[in-house]
Formats: C-alpha cells, sequence, structure tokens
C-alpha cells in the first residue's frame, strides 16, 4: 500500500471509529432513559405524575414510596433471601441438568438421540395446561408450599436444551475420541472437556435462568401459602395489590388513604426488584454474543 493511501485508510478507521461511539451513546443514553424515569418516578408523589408527568428530575420529591414499601424491613429482606436462594440453586441445578441433557444428545453414539431431542421439541409446540400441569405438582409430586416448587419446575427447557445441544455439536470430535483413547470415561469427558469449552453458552444460559427465576412470581402465586416463603417479586406483588385495593376502597372515605402512593410505589417496586439482578450481567456479557450465536446456527 502506498502512504497516501496508509492515511486515506487511517482517516477511514478514525471517522469509522468516531461515527461508531455517537451512535452507540445514543443508542444507549435511548435505553437508560427510561430506567432513569422509573427511578425518577419512585421519588415522587401520585399527584405530581399525575400533574407533571414522568421527568429525569422529579418536581416534587418524597420517599413515601419506599417509606410504605420498606414499612416492614424484616419481610423485604427475607423475601430477598427467598428469591436469592431460589435464583441460586436453581440456575445452578439447570445448568447441571440442560448441559448433562445436551451433551447426550449431541453424542453420536447415543442410538435414539433424535427421536428424544424430537419430543423435547415437541413440548414447545403442545402443552397439557395449566390443570394437569398443577394437579402434577400438587398431588403426584407434593411440592404445594415448599421452596422446591419455586426451584425445580424451571430446572429443565426445551430451547435451552437445544441451544447447549447445538453449541456442544461444534466441539471437534477428535477432541472426545483422544480422550476416550487416553482412557477417559464419559463423565470425565462431560465435566473436563466439554464443560469448559461450553462457556460461551452456558453463561448465555445461565443469564436465562437467573432472570427468569428472579421475576417469577407466578409460581408463587400458584403454589406458595406460607408468607414466609414468599419470593421478593411475589411479596412486592402483594404489597402493590393491598395498597390500590386501600385506595379504591377508601376512596369518598377517608381522605388519608386515598393519597397512598400507588403510582410511586409501582416505580419503588421496580427499582427495588431490579438492582440486583442487574449486576449479573456485566459477568457474562462477554459469552453472551457468542453463546447465542453459535448455538443458534450451528445444526
Amino acid at each position: 500500500m502506498s502512504e497516501g493511501s496508509i492515511h486515506r485508510y487511517k482517516a477511514d478507521v478514525v471517522i469509522f471509529n468516531i461515527v461508531g461511539y455517537i451512535f452507540i451513546t445514543i443508542i444507549m443514553i435511548v435505553c437508560l432513559i427510561p430506567f432513569l424515569l422509573i427511578i425518577s418516578g419512585s421519588f415522587t408523589t401520585d399527584e405530581a405524575i399525575h400533574k407533571y408527568g414522568f421527568r429525569l428530575i422529579p418536581k416534587v420529591f418524597s420517599t413515601d414510596a419506599y417509606r410504605l414499601l420498606f414499612e416492614s424491613p424484616a419481610t423485604i429482606i427475607r423475601a430477598y433471601g427467598v428469591s436469592t436462594m431460589v435464583t441460586v440453586c436453581g440456575t445452578i441445578g439447570g445448568l447441571i441438568v440442560m448441559s448433562m441433557a445436551g451433551y447426550v444428545l449431541q453424542r453420536k453414539d447415543f442410538r435414539y438421540r433424535n427421536n428424544i431431542a424430537f419430543f423435547i421439541y415437541f413440548t414447545t409446540l403442545f402443552q397439557g395446561g395449566l390443570i394437569p400441569w398443577y394437579i402434577l405438582i400438587t398431588k403426584y409430586l407434593g411440592l404445594k408450599d415448599s421452596y422446591l416448587v419455586l426451584i425445580i419446575p424451571g430446572m429443565a427447557n426445551a430451547f435451552n436444551i437445544l441451544l447447549i445441544r447445538n453449541f456442544m455439536k461444534s466441539i471437534p470430535e477428535s477432541l472426545i475420541e483422544s480422550a476416550k483413547i487416553d482412557g477417559a470415561g464419559d463423565f470425565y469427558i462431560y465435566l473436563r472437556i466439554i464443560l469448559p469449552l461450553s462457556k460461551p453458552v452456558l453463561a448465555t444460559i445461565a443469564l436465562f435462568l437467573a432472570l427468569g427465576y428472579w421475576n417469577d412470581w407466578f409460581m408463587a402465586s400458584l403454589f406458595i401459602k406460607s408468607e414466609y416463603k414468599y419470593p421478593l417479586q411475589y411479596l412486592l406483588y402483594q404489597t402493590l395489590q393491598s395498597a390500590q385495593y386501600l385506595q379504591q376502597s377508601a376512596a369518598g372515605q377517608y381522605v388519608v388513604l386515598t393519597n397512598l402512593p400507588t403510582e410511586s410505589l409501582k416505580m419503588a417496586m421496580a427499582v427495588v426488584a431490579t438492582g440486583p439482578i442487574v449486576l449479573v450481567y456485566p459477568f457474562v456479557q462477554k459469552y453472551f454474543v457468542q453463546g447465542i450465536t453459535i448455538g443458534a446456527v450451528k445444526g
């Protein structure tokens, strides 16, 4: 390349980087503004929200929503503990179960791998429905009002199993054959070769599982009856429902109750529930794109 071509190339790279950084910055701001509005809305009053709308800087500053939310700190802390325990145990257990299933289904020496993979995929198209599933969980498995009911049903997901299987297909077969020649067994190959090479897809699935467990309130609404077993999301849901019920039932009777900060309470709940799980993404984001793309395109 001539000297002029090199200068033009460097100039093009600089311009591309500048435009790219500007574009990414704009996208970042667009994505960040809604979250900032939620934080701002949690520190204002319902009257200010109705009058001025959501603003980046609240017109009227108030912490009433957080005072109402943390009226019983022990309850919130206990719910945090339940959600954390369920998320950690469910994520680790789900990774173990689904990675084992994906490894078996990609093994060419497993005779019925395609048939079993079809049945797993079939469940994504047709399901038994809510009532048979509820009967299975309560009558036959006996998991009602148990922490296990918040963990076990989410540990296996058909899409995630197939994603892991497709990713593991990209691992060279020669590595497995070499390990077998050296006398390695199936579990040793899975533990020492397959899992380390599958970090991208496992990190991606871990993020999916953690988000699913942390944000789940539906399972608790169906199966959990003891209040001390409520996860955070369901506790916040119950708090909001109670506040809305009190506001509606007290309309025209008790002025104090009609001033409950229901709108700002929603924003405060979003902040409280979102904060911890946001910290998970930075640890897995470097694997996220690779795990999705390779697992999706490898057949």
